[in-house]
């Protein structure tokens, strides 16, 4: 084939790096745009009760994956193979990273994992993203009560459980 050079003057002097994102950075973390809110650290315990799993979303034509991935999860968690329904809700995220239903779900399972500090701060990013849906915001108020409950923080489960009751 025929290949053509470019004159010097239409030749990039320097090509800008890749630049690597921390391994802390949420995956649809973009660079220059605010980072999501998270939530402060505090002490631990264990669970009482486990938490429900929202029922599947109405299938749409849009959303057939995502519904597909939230049944998979859902089953996968109840025959407590939690790794596999974080994985199936994890790709949903990636399919629709401002889901808060998805975010609520994942936090939903890192509880019943025991990884109490993630399930608080998913729950929370859940609540940035679901504006306008008073029962998730209280869902996920009363999952960050749990992971406090579960870390110890008896006073900011108090806290939490109180803010869940004002969001209906």
């Amino acid at each position: 084939g025929c290949t053509t050079i470019a004159p010097p003057s239409q030749v990039p002097a320097e090509v800008p790096p890749v630049v690597a994102l921390p391994p802390d950075t949420a995956p649809d973390a973009r660079p220059g745009m605010p980072a999501e809110p998270t939530v402060p650290d505090a002490p631990v315990a264990a669970p009482d009760a486990p938490i429900e799993a929202l029922p599947v979303p109405p299938v749409r034509k849009e959303t057939i994956a995502i519904a597909s991935l939230i049944e998979r999860a859902n089953t996968d968690a109840k025959a407590g193979r939690l790794a596999n329904a974080a994985a199936s809700i994890e790709r949903a995220l990636r399919i629709e990273p401002r889901n808060p239903r998805l975010w609520h779900e994942l936090a939903r399972i890192r509880v019943q994992q025991g990884d109490y500090l993630q399930a608080e701060s998913t729950a929370a990013r859940a609540n940035s993203w679901s504006q306008g849906d008073a029962a998730l915001r209280a869902a996920n108020w009363r999952i960050i009560a749990e992971a406090r409950q579960a870390r110890g923080d008896r006073a900011g489960a108090r806290t939490a459980l109180e803010t869940a009751e004002r969001q209906k």
